[in-house]
């Protein structure tokens, strides 16, 4: 009998197998740097290559695990000034955590404010008390993100202040695009505020009196509005806006 022999597969399906598991084999290396501690193999691919990948689509961390699981919340609120009046405070991370709540397919969206929220907030953290002063002054006119890293240079030139600044923009960044949203293009300045507070303690779970700790603050002045290019005001608004109105109704 005839031995049957196996069709070869077309070219472009070649192509294709191997194109998918090179994408495999490079997001598996590449989410192994992330999670683990950093080593010198990271430089192989480079921090800026590497946290462009993974952030924001694929960042995650063991943070959920035992010894040190996470034991906070984060918010990340936001008001504006618009046609001279000073707006309420509405929380970003709020609005985008209704996304979630109940979705078995959890968009990504449902996670951003408090991912900037934590950012900022430990970059704040790392600055000195005097540092921090500056931090609560207002900025908003030209420059004003150079005039304060210049500012908090001038008090600490030993401290990363260039890690704050960057966290700063991310963060003004990021509340410029819920002002327009909420509010609209009348927006003239912002500010926000990311805060943590702890949940209660392990040992004091059963303890019926037992009260969450304090909110933690790490307090700015008045900004500036910062876009980035690349970014989509519309296509934002249209997700967020849509939800804001949702929650109020």
């Amino acid at each position: 009998m005839k031995e049957r022999t196996r069709p070869r597969r077309r070219l472009y399906i070649r192509v294709i197998m191997c194109a998918a598991a090179l994408m495999t084999a490079w997001h598996v290396f590449a989410s192994f740097l992330w999670i683990a501690p950093w080593a010198p193999i990271r430089e192989l691919v480079g921090q800026q290559t590497l946290s462009s990948y993974m952030i924001p689509m694929f960042g995650q961390s063991w943070s959920v695990f035992a010894p040190e699981p996470v034991n906070g919340d984060y918010r990340f609120e936001v008001r504006a000034i618009v046609d001279g009046e000073e707006t309420e405070w509405i929380s970003a991370s709020d609005v985008e955590l209704s996304m979630i709540q109940y979705n078995l397919f959890t968009p990504r969206a449902g996670i951003a404010a408090m991912d900037v929220s934590s950012q900022f907030k430990g970059a704040w953290g790392d600055l000195t008390t005097e540092q921090q002063e500056v931090a609560e002054l207002n900025y908003f006119k030209a420059e004003w993100e150079q005039r304060m890293a210049d500012a908090m240079i001038e008090l600490d030139d030993t401290t990363d202040v260039s890690s704050y600044i960057e966290q700063e923009h991310r963060a003004t960044a990021y509340a410029t695009q819920v002002a327009f949203a909420v509010w609209g293009d009348d927006v003239e300045r912002l500010q926000y505020r990311a805060t943590r507070q702890n949940v209660i303690p392990f040992n004091d779970r059963h303890d019926p009196d037992a009260e969450r700790p304090g909110i933690q603050y790490s307090p700015t002045g008045w900004r500036g509005l910062v876009v980035n290019d690349g970014q989509s005001q519309d296509a934002f608004t249209d997700v967020f806006r849509a939800q804001h109105e949702r929650m109020g109704e």
